[in-house]
């Protein structure tokens, strides 16, 4: 739960904001484990604990279901290798971490990163592609530009 903004710093690092720390690091059994992908269907990336991935099987089990109920096409082996191929990321107690270039690139990654917590998992948006989604975004929009906004008066939060 929470949002955060985070500048990128020195050496390329992000930092995970505090709001998320002691969840990631309780998700993965007591590691500061951030465990980062691209999002399946939003344009953004997705962080999670460990623990989230005990999930997976069950999840592709009920929407290989799902696509067979409506006689769609569904691939065990993509959706699999969607879901296991994230990046684990180690953070420090400060929550820096180092974002691979790949998720960068995939996440169009620029100067910063907004954070919308989502539950199981996070949200992590490049702030502009965030502030050009569609209506139901309201809310984090608001949020990443308030964020951004006590960023560049020197608040961190």
């Amino acid at each position: 739960m929470g949002q955060g903004f985070s500048p990128r710093g020195e050496k390329g690092r992000f930092v995970l904001p505090s709001d998320f720390r002691a969840d990631v690091r309780d998700a993965s059994d007591g590691q500061r484990i951030l465990c980062i992908d691209k999002h399946h269907r939003l344009p953004c990336l997705v962080g999670f604990g460990l623990s989230r991935s005990e999930q997976f099987a069950a999840d592709i089990d009920r929407e290989e279901d799902k696509a067979l109920r409506l006689g769609l096409d569904f691939d065990r082996d993509m959706r699999a290798a969607q879901l296991y191929g994230f990046h684990r990321a180690s953070f420090d107690d400060s929550g820096r971490f180092v974002l691979p270039d790949h998720l960068a690139e995939l996440g169009q990654v620029e100067d910063g990163l907004f954070f919308q917590g989502g539950g199981t998992q996070i949200t992590i948006w490049n702030p502009r592609i965030l502030l050009d989604m569609g209506p139901g975004w309201e809310a984090a929009q608001a949020g990443c530009r308030a964020k951004m906004a006590d960023m560049a008066k020197g608040k961190r939060k």
